[in-house]
């Protein structure tokens, strides 16, 4: 686990958020707070171990069932081009049984004699059914596109889910540094509540002033239980996606994305149409569609069967051999073409309504990053500042007795709520750059 230092030019850190006075000015946690950092370090350093966007990611492609769903599919396709790539068993039918000879009289009147002679009788034939080499080549090539479907089906799944893991693994980290912000604002209101008091205890204040404090002292602590609840909850999801192989002790470390250069989106549009794995799979799926369709008008014309058959009979044996055609005169299959024929006008309008949905979400995103790297810059261009000298001028206030309590808590409120802000646009800036490189189909 590492401290990270809010500064004005640098990224906002995982962990135990320590904010200096470096960049923004802001006065360093009491020795209390530092020792209560401190001793919530060493608590995770001892129960779990601290994981990286990266690992977590890679964790998550290893053991997240729904990898398991397209690797099944993968396999699925394998064993339907084999099938598709194999040739027709022969049928071969054999007969054997004992046989008798019947005597008959010279006249051929029917007169039979009590001598009777008897022997083996035996017949085989074998069926070799004969493919229409049409039809061989179209179902072959219907398999070998929906091998290669799969295959883009799985680039598809790893993207979604990555992408799945970026939003789950920032909103854990907002919920840390939420966690960190929320302790020392306790540390702080608890300090002023101290000096209200010894001013009661002297004489110098009223007693409301001392209620008036431990009230804000009490709303601070319910506002850092609430934001340690929200860790827990988003550890549970990011361990989730991972199928429960981070546990329910470790940690995260890492920094929020910082704005990218040069992004345009005419050029995030061409990437998209050129390589999201969504739009190949389903321009995969509507030519595999083609080839279903010519395998169904293949299969118009008819398999032949070569036949080869031998009989030994009594006072006969024989070789045979023959042909056997069906005769499309009654039915050609045009229910199969038909069906053939929407499946493939499904999977076109399919490709159309995915790939405006995705040029949507690239337009979408793309305005989201600008707009919140607009308001990043707000804060790092003095808003930061603003807020901590104006915290720091009421405490020295209400030090010296020129400002009330009540002076001195809203400009905490303002101070914290700016913070709390300025995460959460780090927070957004992360997240809308990990959907826009899923609406895109790649790393930006």
């Amino acid at each position: 686990m590492r401290l990270m230092i809010f500064r004005q030019e640098t990224r906002i850190g995982v962990g135990l958020v320590l904010v200096c006075a470096i960049g923004l000015g802001l006065g360093t946690p009491t020795a209390s707070a530092q020792s209560k950092l401190d001793t919530d370090m060493a608590s995770v350093q001892s129960d779990g171990r601290p994981y990286s966007l990266d690992m977590i990611i890679a964790l998550a492609l290893a053991k997240n069932p729904v990898v398991g769903l397209a690797e099944g599919h993968i396999e699925q396709q394998k064993g339907q081009q084999t099938a598709a790539g194999a040739y027709p068993n022969p049928t071969v039918t054999g007969a054997t049984g004992r046989g008798a000879l019947r005597d008959v009289g010279r006249a051929g009147i029917g007169i039979i004699s009590g001598d009777l002679e008897t022997y083996t009788e035996s017949n085989y034939t074998i069926n070799q059914p004969i493919e229409w080499p049409g039809m061989r080549t179209a179902r072959q090539r219907a398999a070998d596109l929906g091998l290669a479907t799969a295959n883009v089906g799985m680039l598809e799944t790893q993207l979604n889910l990555a992408s799945q893991v970026k939003v789950g693994f920032y909103d854990l980290l907002l919920a840390q540094q939420g966690a960190d912000l929320a302790r020392q604002n306790l540390d702080i209101v608890e300090s002023v509540a101290r000096i209200v008091k010894a001013r009661v205890k002297s004489g110098e204040a009223p007693q409301f002033e001392s209620i008036k404090a431990e009230v804000e002292v009490l709303k601070a602590r319910q506002q850092l239980v609430r934001a340690d609840n929200l860790v827990r909850i988003n550890r549970v999801a990011v361990d989730t996606l991972t199928g429960g192989a981070l546990g329910p002790f470790y940690m995260i470390y890492g920094e929020f994305r910082i704005p990218p250069r040069d992004l345009h989106i005419e050029g995030l549009m061409a990437r998209m149409v050129e390589q999201h794995p969504t739009i190949q799979r389903l321009l995969k799926s509507v030519e595999q569609s083609d080839w279903k369709i010519e395998f169904e008008r293949q299969a118009r014309v008819p398999n032949i069967t070569l036949n080869a058959g031998y009989w030994r009979e009594i006072g006969r044996e024989a070789y045979q051999g023959g042909l056997s055609v069906p005769v499309p005169l009654w039915y050609r299959r045009q229910g199969e073409i038909a069906s053939s024929l929407g499946a493939k006008r499904r999977e076109e309008a399919e490709l159309l309504r995915i790939r405006n949905e995705l040029g949507r979400a690239v337009h979408q995103h793309y305005q989201d990053v600008r707009t919140t790297a607009e308001l990043i810059d707000v804060f790092d261009k003095g808003l930061l500042k603003q807020a901590q000298e104006a915290l720091r001028l009421a405490q020295f206030s209400f030090q010296q007795g020129a400002s009330s309590l009540l002076e001195v808590f809203d400009a905490q409120r303002v101070q914290r709520q700016i913070l709390v802000d300025y995460a959460q646009a780090r927070h957004d800036l992360s997240v809308s750059l990990a959907r826009l490189e899923q609406a895109v189909g790649g790393t930006l």
